[in-house]
């Protein structure tokens, strides 16, 4: 019987949409033991704890009532809900109708047996489970198969230096040496911050991110298996996670549009939280130092455009139209930050260019940046249109441009809402440039600095001189 099916079967009431078909099988892998240390990153409110803390338990219980079972949360008091949740399904008659030979005594101490809410004995088998919160002690207990489901309460709790390094110091002294060469270990987190357990893991051991079920059956036993589940899809479709870009993970209950609103209220905990990418506030290269305007400049010197086409498939377009005013500054007018075919950006990019009232457009003519501006020069025919090779070292142009990218432009006010996804890639662009996924936003802000401000970018547009500007961040 499939973890699934024995959901369904314990608890008519449970409906699982293809996102939870998704998670189950996973965890039914890690059952059957072809997975020893797995990872789940998973959004709050999605259903995780039911699947790996309580069904998962009994499920594994039921297939081998001798194994040593150990459920850590962070208080104690969670750990204890489980235990008593998974005791109530052993003892209902759909659970001993599959698994007559997983039985518990009905209360207290009686033949030798324990039950608590805290400790758990199989009848007649050897196996238990146990239940402890963070920093709780395991001692004399060897663990089969080890369950953590969230170690921090709250933001405040994982925010803390002092509780972080406090849960990394249980884990290393109390969890791994409970452990033998067989022992099994599953992480269920929402993430909170960079160097939480899921962090402080992924820096100091091997963690294969999971795309295809064959990876199942490659993995060495010291490897861990990561799965991060988006609550909004930003990355292609894999075979596990088949979602289009933009798709919710549980739209049913948590919409597109409502996780979109909840991203506008917080972009760095909702990249935390619902999307399992946290950020190192002291290390992000821009953060929230962007400075805004209500309406541009009486004195307008020229309205332009700088655009970067997309590198790969994975990459976005991004296109930028501005307006340098004469006090120097650069105001943010209009954007196309899009992972769409150039069949579909062409056509954005020139009605966002003559709608603006842009005359001048400069696009990097790398990885058909050429074809894609001969094409806007035809939908937009009396915008000066030019391209060249961008030759310069992004890391370097990125990383020596960012204080004088922050000085000298201006967003409109509502530029979070109007383009939510550049807002959080900006918002979240890490210091440490390889640990960054995306670097088409920054890359372009760049460009304009270097056009306007630097003046390192003289190329011409068709037979004309790109003009620049005397830019505040000269």
């Amino acid at each position: 019987m499939s973890l699934i099916d024995f959901a369904r079967a314990v608890s008519p009431s449970f409906s699982a949409t293809p996102f939870h078909t998704r998670y189950y099988a996973l965890l039914e892998a890690f059952a059957q033991g072809r997975v020893r240390r797995l990872i789940i990153t998973v959004p709050p409110q999605h259903g995780k704890s039911l699947g790996s803390s309580v069904l998962l338990p009994s499920y594994m219980l039921g297939l081998n009532p001798s194994l040593h079972v150990a459920i850590a949360s962070y208080s104690a008091s969670l750990a204890q809900k489980f235990n008593k949740r998974i005791q109530r399904l052993i003892d209902s008659s759909a659970y001993a109708a599959l698994f007559p030979d997983t039985t518990i005594k009905a209360a207290g101490r009686s033949g030798g047996y324990q039950r608590t809410s805290e400790l758990t004995e199989i009848v007649g088998t050897g196996g238990d489970l146990v239940a402890v919160g963070r920093e709780g002690s395991l001692t004399g207990n060897p663990v089969d198969v080890f369950i953590i489901d969230d170690l921090y309460k709250d933001a405040m709790e994982a925010n803390s230096p002092t509780i972080r390094e406090n849960c990394w110091e249980w884990y290393t002294s109390v969890v791994r040496t409970r452990e033998h060469n067989l022992s099994q270990e599953l992480i269920v987190f929402t993430r909170w911050h960079k160097e939480d357990l899921v962090g402080r893991i992924m820096e100091k051991e091997r963690v294969v991110e999971l795309e295809t079920w064959e990876q199942l059956d490659t993995l060495a036993p010291t490897d861990w298996l990561l799965l991060n589940l988006e609550a909004l899809k930003t990355t292609p479709p894999t075979e596990f996670d088949p979602r289009e870009i933009g798709e919710a993970l549980w739209p049913e209950r948590h919409s597109a549009e409502l996780l979109v609103e909840k991203r506008r209220l917080d972009a760095l905990q909702f990249e935390a939280m619902y999307q399992g990418r946290p950020s190192d506030a002291a290390g992000l290269l821009y953060g929230d130092g962007w400075s805004t305007y209500d309406a541009l400049p009486a004195e307008v010197v020229r309205k332009a455009n700088y655009t970067d086409t997309a590198d790969t498939g994975d990459d976005y377009l991004c296109s930028v139209c501005y307006a340098v005013g004469e006090d120097g500054l650069v105001y943010v007018e209009d954007v196309v930050y899009s992972r769409e075919h150039m069949e579909q950006t062409e056509p954005q990019v020139a009605e966002m260019l003559v709608r603006n009232g842009t005359r001048e457009a400069l696009i990097e003519s790398n990885n058909g940046g050429r074809g894609f501006a001969r094409n806007i020069q035809r939908l937009a025919p009396k915008v000066t249109v030019g391209w060249f090779h961008q030759s310069a070292n992004k890391e370097s142009r990125i990383l020596s441009n960012a204080s004088t990218v922050l000085r000298t432009l201006r967003w409109p006010k509502d530029w979070r809402e109007r383009w939510p996804e550049l807002a959080v890639h900006l918002v979240n662009y890490n210091r440490r440039f390889r640990s960054n996924r995306w670097h088409d936003a920054p890359d372009v802000l760049t460009g304009i600095i270097e056009a306007e401000c630097n003046h390192t970018i003289k190329k011409r547009i068709l037979g004309s001189t790109f003009r620049v500007s005397n830019c505040v961040g000269k």
